[in-house]
């Protein structure tokens, strides 16, 4: 797929949740061609991959693909192993400062690889990414040193690299934003949250409200003196 002359295509990780839909809110405010890319990785809530495509549908997207890569043959984690529980807290203030255990190993450099893989076919040298460096759960691979790394990286990795078509930048709109932050971005780019899915541990496709994704989306909210549009589940929104 080659781009027209009137665009600028970039390629943007999009979850379903709440970072990645502002991500793909800002990439189109800034006069970027959006192509989405989400994944079906073996992750436990699969429901965000419904959430994602009502967003890429909301927003507007060129082309929105799930790519599938099964992430569970080596588990490791809360999100892709069912030997491993996802922790439940009363509120974020109980975070602790240690990796948990939702990490799923390499995950963003297995994504942006395939992302960078995307772009190279379609001529783009824009990737974004929701990572955040503030109210995140303490993943490694949502740090700048990790994204200055892994963009020095791949200006190495492709033949568009090396032959000069291509000088990879990745977008990371969301990094030094508080959740807080992120929502007032979002709202004023026209993203309805009530399309997007955050949870680590649904019930029944409905958000738990106790895993550490929803408390840092819930205290967001609260911190704006706004309730969450999307439904949690019965008796969890405090």
């Amino acid at each position: 797929m080659v781009k027209t002359s009137d665009e600028r295509p970039a390629v943007v990780l999009l979850s379903g949740g709440l970072d990645s839909a502002t991500v793909l809110a800002i990439a189109k405010n800034e006069g970027y061609t959006p192509y989405a890319l989400s994944f079906r990785y073996g992750q436990r809530h699969t429901v965000e991959l419904d959430a994602a495509g009502r967003v890429a549908s909301q927003l507007g997207v060129r082309r929105h693909v799930v790519a599938d890569v099964d992430l569970r043959v080596f588990g490791g984690s809360a999100l892709t192993d069912d030997s491993i529980g996802v922790p439940h807290h009363a509120t974020a203030d109980d975070l602790g400062s240690d990796i948990p255990v939702t990490y799923v190993p390499a995950r963003n450099t297995v994504f942006l690889s395939f992302a960078l893989a995307w772009a190279e076919t379609l001529g783009s040298s824009d990737l974004f990414i929701g990572v955040n460096a503030l109210d995140y759960s303490g993943y490694p691979d949502c740090r700048p040193e990790y994204i200055e790394a892994y963009e020095r990286m791949a200006n190495l990795a492709t033949k568009a690299g090396v032959e000069g078509q291509q000088k990879l930048k990745v977008h990371t709109p969301l990094i030094n934003l508080t959740k807080a932050q992120t929502i007032e971005r979002g709202l004023a780019l026209g993203v309805d949250y009530g399309l997007t899915h955050s949870c680590y541990d649904p019930i029944a496709a409905v958000a738990c409200g106790t895993c550490d994704s929803c408390l840092l989306r819930r205290r967001g909210f609260s911190d704006l003196g706004l309730t969450d549009p999307a439904p949690i589940a019965a008796g969890e929104q405090v």
